[in-house]
């Protein structure tokens, strides 16, 4: 097995997934969190999917030291919906497909749009 070293993780996106019934909730939920953690970068509400995501989301960009206390915090507060959260290493395929942790329901992820690496700006 070829270990790799937690420090190639420079962040960790947490997409939480809504629809139109839950549109208000989830934005409250993204505001709630990016209020009570600095350093946290609430993204765009998509109310279609974008990038691989086939459902309405919303990205929470945090950096690697805020993981331990944001993951918990989600997973009590999330009220039913689903958050989808990958580390960013640089490999964008390998961090969606292998790397990822699910609160809530598994959801589908069009892959085919991924690139294999991509540049990894600082959180």
């Amino acid at each position: 097995m070829n270990e790799l070293n937690p420090a190639v993780i420079r962040g960790w996106h947490a997409h939480v997934y809504f629809d139109a019934q839950t549109l208000e909730q989830a934005r409250s939920l993204c505001e709630a969190a990016a209020a009570r953690f600095p350093g946290l970068k609430m993204g765009r509400v998509h109310e279609r999917a974008v990038g691989p995501h086939a459902d309405w989301s919303c990205q929470l960009a945090l950096r690697a030291e805020l993981f331990a206390a944001v993951l918990p915090w989600l997973a009590l507060n999330r009220q039913g919906l689903t958050v989808f959260v990958h580390p960013i290493t640089g490999e964008d395929l390998v961090d969606h497909r292998d790397r990822a942790i699910w609160l809530g329901s598994v959801r589908p992820l069009d892959l085919s749009v991924l690139p294999e690496t991509s540049v990894v700006y600082d959180l």
